[in-house]
């Protein structure tokens, strides 16, 4: 595999695997909120964020990690395989709140320099309602997908197919 997608909920953990999976499989590794995402927590224009999106995709190995739904055609349309941590929104939730009080006030691997973590009272909305919303939309994008969807319901499904697949 040579371009890979690690998508799913908020809190799932894409970007810990995509961290771990990228050097095991030899991909240099793009993380959608950098792209998105200036210090200050300032967005990055549409027009600039698939700018930035489409010299990466154009790019013959990668691993993006990362859901930014108004992106995922692109990415779809190059991805060798797509792996779908479809985990419960409750356990995302809950992965969130600990990452939230562990980086209170830092900038985690997968953002910018200067987008310190903090509560914000509308992602935590947009994750309770992922699945009448932006798992729906997900769901209707990868339809259409032609490569290898690898669909992971919970940490022990992706433990396992870690395990037998050789990657940790």
């Amino acid at each position: 595999m040579q371009r890979v997608l690690v998508i799913g909920p908020c809190g799932s953990g894409k970007s810990t695997l995509a961290r771990e999976l990228a050097p095991r499989m030899g991909l240099p590794l793009v993380h959608m909120d950098q792209l998105g995402w200036q210090a200050g927590w300032i967005e990055t224009e549409k027009a600039e964020l698939h700018a930035r999106l489409a010299d990466a995709v154009s790019q013959d190995e990668w691993l993006i990690e990362g859901n930014y739904g108004s992106t995922l055609a692109p990415r779809l349309e190059r991805a060798d395989m797509v792996i779908y941590l479809d985990f419960p929104i409750r356990l995302c939730l809950w992965r969130l709140v600990k990452r939230i009080i562990t980086n209170r006030g830092q900038s985690r691997p997968d953002m910018p320099e200067g987008c310190p973590e903090r509560f914000d009272p509308a992602f935590f909305w947009y994750v309770m309602n992922w699945n009448t919303g932006p798992r729906v939309r997900t769901e209707a994008m990868l339809a259409g997908y032609k490569g290898t969807l690898i669909r992971l319901a919970n940490p022990r499904e992706l433990a396992e197919w870690r395990k037998a697949n050789n990657l940790g």
